[in-house]
Formats: structure tokens, C-alpha cells, sequence
């Protein structure tokens, strides 16, 4: 007997909605042997979590705050899935956005008139995440270079570069580490608390990349891109050509989500831009299924995940350790439920041989 994977030829309504409601009762069920295990009481501690992450407005404010960059980084790697391009970059992505609005909120807003700067500082974002996640991409479309290794080590070194500047290069006087404030004119307004326009953005991006997907000529050859490259060839799609344009799409969001950072939170280049968001990112994607809209609540769903074990960290005084593995216990299983959208589970029993048959 053997277990036996089949892909389901179209995902019913009730299982995407079912299994994603199963997967998180798992999860909780999971997370609250973990924490008895530990000497803390589960409910409690749920509790605690829920009232972190959304029982005051501050706490809504911060999910908020950390479901931003999420949402952004997202939607930028669900581009780049949805062909099979296995951009694991968005973190170096990020980073170099953050870099690059910072560099022109530093120096370019002296000699510009104050309304430009905020402007130019976000397409510098959008720009610079673009480019670093166009070089693995032209390596993969042109020279069959693997991305997954190729966007990965970019990531270290678009963190060391961002290190050198706020340590070295860019530090501010009398500051151990990190650049000048910028100037009000570089500020990303704020909408909520701390959470600022970032939000705004992502929503809009959401819904045209949905539309695109859906109804466009080149969501379409994304899709069959991803599904069959033999049979897009055959129907004469230009795969390096999407290739390249689908990453720097997916780079630009990135980098976006770098310049909402630095100019609507932070509003200067410090060390803690670079804190993990863009491999939350494919988690993200994944347990959204690659959908646009999906991808926005999902996030909102991390970034809750994430403040709430702050939360139990500063007033249950459990370990930051139990914290991160709390999270990893509930995601796990929310992951793994996905799979279960798309396939089905068979059970094959081995055919019993039939008996020769005796003649005299």
C-alpha cells in the first residue's frame, strides 16, 4: 500500500475555504501543546497575542506597521512564483529601495524644490529594487544561470552594502551608527499610528496586479509560463522577455516597499531595515495561494503573528525563543495545508496477482 499524491484538476470552493480554517485549528492545537510544555497556560497566552496584536488601537496601528512591507514584498514575489521564477531576492530587493530613497532623501533634497523630493525619492526606491532583481533575471533568461542562488546571495551582499553606509559611509556625527533625519519633505505621510501611505499603495497594487492576472494577455502568459514552458514556446511566448519583465516588476515592488520603510517609518537609513521581511514574503504568497488580494489579509495575518509574540515576550516574560517557535508551530501547519488545495491523497493498494491456473 502506498500514499499517492494526485493534482486536482480544479480546486473546489469549499476546499479553499475549508482547509486554510482546518489548517489554522491545527495550528493552534499545535502551538498550545508547545506552550503547556513550557510551563505556560495556552489560553492565556492566546489571549495575551490576540490583545498585542489588535486589542488597542496602538496594537492595530503596529500589525499595520509590519503588515506594510509584507504586503508589498508579497505581492512582489507572487509575480515571480506565478511563472516558477524562484525569486528568494526580495530581501536584498528591499533593502537596496531603502538605500536608494535614502540617498536621494540625503543629498538630492537640497537642490530640488521640496515637492519632488518625496516623489523622486520613492521612484529611486522602485528603480533600484528593479535593477538588483533584473540581474538574476537577464543571468536566468540568457545564460540559464539557477535564480534561486543567484537572488539569494544578491540579498548578502545588498545587506552588507546597506551595512557599510549607515555604519561608515553615511553615518551621522555623534551617531554610533545610522544617517541624518531626512528632511520633512522626504516624510511618507501616516494614515494610522505609525502606518503610513505604504498601506495605501499596497492595496491599490493589489487589485490592478488581480486584474492583470485575470484578464490580460500577459497574466495569461505568465500562467502558462509557469504551468508548461513547452507548450508556452509552442504558442510563441517570448519566455526571456517575461522573464526579465516580471522580475523587475517584482523587484520594483520590493524596492517600494524599502522606500516606505526608510520614508514613512524610520525617516532615516539605520540598521534594522533589513529585518526578514522578504522571506516572510514567500510565506506570505504561498499560503495566499498567489493571489493579489489574498496576499494583502494573509499579511495583516503575519504581521499580527509577529507583534503578538512581542507581546507575550514583554508581559509573560516567556523567552524570545518561544516567541519565534510559536510562530514557526502556527505557520507550519497553515503552509503545509495548502497543499491539500491542489492535490488530493490516494491510497493504492497493491493488485493481488491472479492464480495460474492449473491444467491437466
Amino acid at each position: 500500500m502506498r500514499i499517492v499524491f494526485e493534482k486536482r484538476e480544479s480546486v473546489s470552493r469549499r476546499a479553499t475555504v475549508l482547509v486554510p480554517v482546518v489548517s489554522f485549528v491545527v495550528s493552534l492545537i499545535f502551538g498550545a501543546i508547545l506552550l503547556a510544555v513550557s510551563g505556560a497556560n495556552p489560553f492565556v497566552t492566546y489571549a495575551a497575542m490576540v490583545k498585542g496584536a489588535v486589542g488597542s488601537w496602538y496594537g492595530i496601528t503596529e500589525t499595520l506597521v509590519k503588515a506594510i512591507p509584507l504586503m508589498l514584498t508579497g505581492l512582489a514575489v507572487s509575480i515571480a512564483f506565478r511563472m516558477r521564477f524562484w525569486n528568494i531576492g526580495a530581501e536584498g530587493q528591499l533593502t537596496l529601495g531603502g538605500v536608494a530613497a535614502a540617498g536621494v532623501a540625503l543629498y538630492w533634497s537640497q537642490g530640488l524644490p521640496g515637492w519632488t523630493v518625496l516623489p523622486l525619492a520613492i521612484l529611486a526606491g522602485i528603480v533600484a529594487g528593479a535593477l538588483w532583481a533584473g540581474i538574476p533575471a537577464v543571468l536566468k533568461a540568457y545564460l540559464k544561470v539557477d535564480e534561486t542562488l543567484t537572488t539569494l546571495m544578491l540579498n548578502y551582499v545588498a545587506i552588507l552594502y546597506s551595512e557599510h553606509l549607515y555604519y561608515i559611509a553615511w553615518r551621522a556625527p555623534g551617531y554610533n551608527s545610522g544617517t541624518a533625519k531626512f528632511p520633512e519633505t522626504a516624510w511618507l505621510p501616516q494614515i494610522a499610528g505609525r502606518a503610513n501611505v505604504g498601506l495605501i499603495f499596497a492595496i491599490i497594487l493589489a487589485i490592478l496586479l488581480w486584474l492583470v492576472f485575470k484578464y490580460t494577455r500577459w497574466g495569461f502568459e505568465l500562467k502558462i509560463i509557469g504551468e508548461n514552458q513547452t507548450a508556452a514556446r509552442y504558442l510563441g511566448i517570448n519566455i526571456a522577455r517575461n522573464i526579465v519583465l516580471a522580475l523587475l516588476l517584482s523587484g520594483a515592488l520590493s524596492g517600494l516597499a524599502g522606500a516606505c520603510e526608510v520614508l514613512g517609518l524610520s525617516r532615516r537609513l539605520q540598521q534594522g531595515l533589513s529585518v526578514g521581511y522578504g522571506y516572510t514574503a514567500i510565506i506570505v504568497a504561498w499560503m495566499a495561494q498567489l493571489n493579489p488580494i489574498v496576499i494583502l489579509f494573509v499579511a495583516i495575518l503575519m504581521a499580527a503573528l509577529l507583534v503578538g509574540g512581542d507581546q507575550i515576550q514583554m508581559k509573560m516574560r516567556l523567552p524570545a525563543s518561544v516567541g519565534l517557535v510559536l510562530q514557526g508551530m502556527i505557520l507550519i501547519p497553515m503552509l503545509a495545508g495548502t497543499i491539500f488545495t491542489e492535490y488530493r491523497i490516494r491510497i493504492v493498494r497493491p493488485e493481488k496477482h491472479a492464480q495460474p491456473e492449473v491444467t491437466s
